[in-house]
């Protein structure tokens, strides 16, 4: 780390990269740097939870193991109470563990001393965290959506799916304007989740840039104080990340469960406003 950050108080001005580059090709695939250190940091990821999966017994066992159960464990609390359906939840545990963990590593090796400007390639940081890039955080927010809503078909169905989103008479044009806000909401939620865990990345790595310039040959010691904060920040917007993922989904299958889709009529719905066209 000390290194790094010396390196980064020595230059004109705070060293912020926050875009992806090239460093290099393989025939005609140019490789950023963000994708040749998220592939690393994946590898490390399976490795490690390969690892641990191996050492999980009956009985409680000290060190890193210990903190990875306990980590599961709440996770998996979580899951449990957001879904009325237990054995729902049951199912889509593996995920949303896995996720939490993912995002957990690769925030964390983002802030590791070999990233940034540590090592260069035609001028260009060789490595940059995984998830200071916007497109990684999206493309991450968009395979859980796709999870989210490929769990709620299977479960629902495709009549229940749209029903959820209509809290009363789709056939009244006030609750079918309402419901159409509510499906373009959820799909907005997709930028929300991929933006919030790409600014707090990118702030915690300015932020350290630039109390690490600030601090001069004591960039180090400046600097340490918001590396740890930033540690913290990390893991919480992790666990942000995946408890929204939980929240979106249990919403989305509680909801659809409470009643048959068939019930969403005019007739049936309790406290349905009934209103003609013109009154509404």
């Amino acid at each position: 780390m000390f290194p790094h950050l010396l390196s980064l108080a020595a230059a004109d001005g705070p060293a912020i990269n926050l875009t992806q580059q090239t460093v290099f090709h393989i025939g005609s695939w140019a490789i950023s740097n963000v994708e040749l250190y998220g592939w690393a940091s994946i590898i490390f990821v399976i490795i490690f939870l390969t690892v641990m999966a191996r050492k999980v017994t009956v009985h409680p066992r000290g060190g890193i193991i210990q903190i990875v159960e306990i980590v599961a464990e709440f996770i998996r609390g979580t899951v449990d109470n957001a879904f009325e359906d237990k054995s729902k939840a049951r199912k889509y545990l593996p995920y949303f563990v896995t996720l939490f963990f993912f995002i957990l590593s690769v925030n964390w090796l983002g802030l590791l001393p070999i990233t940034r400007d540590a090592f260069q390639s035609h001028g260009a940081p060789l490595l940059k965290p995984w998830t200071g890039s916007f497109n990684s955080t999206l493309a991450m927010a968009a395979v859980t959506m796709l999870f989210v809503y490929t769990m709620t078909l299977r479960d629902l169905g495709f009549k229940r799916f749209i029903g959820h989103f209509f809290v009363g008479n789709p056939k009244n044009p006030l609750f079918l304007f309402i419901g159409f806000i509510e499906m373009i909401s959820d799909a907005i939620r997709v930028i929300s989740l991929s933006l919030r865990l790409f600014l707090n990345v990118a702030i915690g790595e300015i932020m350290i840039a630039v109390f690490t310039y600030l601090g001069g040959v004591l960039g180090p010691v400046t600097a340490l104080p918001f590396f740890l904060m930033e540690m913290f920040v990390l893991a919480l917007q992790a666990y942000i990340f995946v408890i929204l993922s939980i929240m979106y989904l249990a919403v989305a299958v509680n909801h659809g469960a409470e009643a048959p889709a068939e019930d969403l009529t005019e007739e049936t719905v309790p406290g349905t406003i009934k209103a003609s066209p013109e009154k509404a």
